[in-house]
């Protein structure tokens, strides 16, 4: 472990920051007089874009027209990706007015031409990418929702093709840039390195989905990237590191205590760890309505405060400027370790604000260098986790198949001495420990049990823990809710063909529908899929969150599976936890498994339930609504809300 004190020398913060300063923070760009407003009124992001003349217009639309045919003819080619990335970026911000400068028109025009280039080679069977060093731009397609995705490489000048040694890799999670599209992104990553590439390591600058704190969808994009970037090099698992600064901090601070057992070291600068703190000037200014409970309880999603525990073993090297205001992220996350009798290195640049000190710099990267000479150990003997959901189940050899509680503390602590395994737990239900054929005995809470082939599946019956297989009811990985973790996987938008129960209703699902496809596209840079009930496969709901929008009158795929939700639904009323609602003014959302195919969730009238007001701050990019909630369509849906909520919550662990 590096010795922290040693490594601080010039870099100790000796006066404290107020919350005033956060005022200047360039992406903390919020009107506290809007704050929870009953209509709040908010810029666009990203923003508009400066107006095309038309003769660019039409030479750029022909250029577009010509690499979208070449795409075409490569079919399946597995370099597709990396191709198209030039077409979706002069496409998109043709089509939805997002060139955000005139200078950009000549990068549209470069960017064509390279698209064509690379067409051409992926035609020919030789990608020059896949050999090149320096800096490189590479795609992906999601299998989130099909889009293709961009990120950038700086790959080292003695890269070969082929080569055995396995090389390190180092993530880099970027700042809040609200005119970052894909033409900004890829314009930057083949310009600028990065202040930091460390020497004989490969580097990727994710895209992140745009500027979303890398969440939810932005979250999958660094293990999208990684599985593809696997494809092309030798990657050395056990030297994985991860960085940013701003709301890359931010996102750093989140992979590195919700994903502990996943890196060789975590250097975050700046940033934000938790919500409430962070983000009180604006969530109790005078006048603002205060979060409901449901979404403070959602804010443990994201928090990475609470789980502070999980820095054992793990190297954590944090920067902060010493008058920078999100200081206090790594201020906030020393505070909660201490509680947990942990520490991690804390490198402070004197008297600097929102950068990093150049002084600082080295000391971060030898902090770094001494973490991976160790790496990642992929088989530690002992392993302490805690999560407060499912979403966030594993730690090395330990994996979490079921909680007593969801949104509540779980720990688990694992040890083996010599032949025997010790577990500890509190609000864990089920388990999967794999440590290995070297441990052949197992106790667990104080009880001993069998251990064979050095693994063991576990459930707690009646207070006592026996040998069980793995539960495929209730919630579980993949299948724990809240609505949004619909969307971070596979999904799809079934659109209603059929006549609502209630105009109204009909209305304003039909409405939310466009809402959910708009605000996709300008959040997390895709097309949402969508296709009509009528045409739903037995494909689309093997492979697919389904998410159903409508009543059971107008979404056949809703009525065929009505009977077997928590509710009941006429024209008249809505039937749901003690409640009998008018039908005609009520509608619900909600998140569960879908009987058609368990594995699989349904999600009723909902997409992803943080809207515009949320664009504005990085920290407030939180889930809005829990399993379950009740609409009263006769408040208007706003930048917040998708009308009045009328009640939320959540369903307990068996999906009641």
């Amino acid at each position: 472990m590096v010795n922290g004190v040693a490594l601080l020398a010039s870099f100790i913060l000796h006066s404290p920051v107020t919350r005033s300063m956060l005022r200047s923070l360039p992406f903390l760009i919020v009107a506290s007089t809007l704050a929870f407003a009953a209509e709040p009124v908010v810029r666009p992001v990203p923003p508009p874009g400066v107006p095309v003349p038309d003769a660019v217009k039409t030479e750029l639309q022909a250029g577009i027209d010509a690499l979208g045919a070449d795409v075409a003819k490569l079919g399946a080619n597995p370099e597709v990706p990396s191709v198209e990335i030039f077409h979706k970026a002069v496409a998109w911000a043709l089509k939805y007015e997002e060139f955000l400068d005139v200078k950009q028109f000549d990068i549209a025009r470069g960017f064509l031409l390279q698209g064509q280039a690379r067409a051409k080679d992926a035609a020919g069977g030789k990608p020059a990418w896949n050999s090149a060093t320096g800096l490189v731009v590479r795609g992906y397609r999601s299998a989130i929702d099909g889009s293709v995705q961009p990120y950038g490489l700086v790959v080292p000048p003695d890269f070969k093709p082929g080569e055995e040694k396995p090389r390190p890799l180092h993530f880099w999670f970027h700042g809040r840039g609200e005119k970052l599209t894909e033409l900004d992104f890829i314009a930057g990553r083949q310009k600028d390195a990065g202040q930091f590439v460390p020497e004989g390591a490969i580097v990727c600058h994710l895209y992140g989905r745009y500027c979303c704190a890398n969440h939810f969808a932005g979250e999958m994009d660094l293990f999208e990237a990684l599985a593809d970037i696997r494809k092309h090099y030798k990657i050395d698992e056990n030297r994985l590191v991860i960085r940013g600064f701003s709301m890359g901090g931010a996102a750093c601070w989140h992979f590195a205590f919700h994903h502990p057992g996943d890196w060789a070291a975590a250097a975050p600068g700046a940033g934000f760890a938790e919500t409430e703190e962070f983000f009180a000037r604006t969530l109790y200014a005078e006048g603002a309505t205060p979060p409901p409970w449901w979404e403070r309880q959602l804010w443990r999603w994201y928090d990475a405060t609470i789980v502070a525990r999980n820095v054992a073993g793990m190297p954590v090297i944090a920067y902060s400027g010493e008058i920078d205001g999100q200081k206090q992220a790594a201020d906030i996350m020393l505070r909660y370790a201490a509680q947990e009798k942990k520490a991690f290195t804390h490198i402070i640049g004197p008297d600097t604000p929102h950068k990093y000190h150049p002084d600082a710099i080295p000391v971060i990267n030898k902090a770094v260098e001494v973490a991976l000479v160790k790496g990642r150990d992929p088989m530690p003997k002992s392993v302490s986790y805690t999560t407060y959901s499912l979403i966030y189940p594993k730690r090395a050899w330990v994996e979490i198949l079921g909680m007593e509680k969801s949104w509540e503390r779980a720990d688990i602590d694992a040890a083996t001495d010599k032949d025997t395994l010790t577990v500890k737990t509190k609000n864990i239900s089920a388990l999967r420990l794999t440590p290995g054929a070297t441990a052949k005995k197992l106790v667990i809470d104080g009880t001993a049990l069998a251990l064979e082939s050095g693994a063991a599946t576990l459930r707690k019956t009646a207070g006592k823990w026996q040998s069980a297989d793995a539960p495929t009811d209730g919630k579980r990985p993949g299948m724990c809710g809240p609505v949004d973790h619909a969307f971070m996987s596979s999904f799809l938008h079934v659109r209603p063909t059929g006549q609502p129960l209630n105009a109204t209703v009909g209305a304003w699902a039909k409405s939310e529908l466009d809402h959910a496809l708009w605000s996709w596209r300008r959040v997390f840079r895709g097309d949402a899929p969508v296709k009509d009930d009528s045409a739903i496969s037995d494909d689309d709901i093997k492979n697919n969150n389904l998410v159903l929008w409508g009543d059971p009158s107008s979404n056949a795929v809703l009525k065929k599976i009505a009977a077997q939700l928590p509710l009941k639904w006429s024209k008249e009323k809505i039937d749901f936890r003690g409640y009998s609602l008018d039908a005609a003014h009520y509608a619900p959302i909600l998140i569960f498994p879908n009987p058609l195919n368990p594995q699989k969730y349904i999600v009723i009238n909902s997409g992803h339930t943080f809207r515009e007001f949320a664009l504005l701050n990085n920290s407030d990019q939180t889930p809005k609504l829990p399993d379950w909630a009740i609409v009263d369509v006769r408040t208007p849906a706003d930048a917040k809300w998708p009308g009045l909520i009328y009640d939320a919550g959540f369903f307990n662990e068996g999906w009641k």
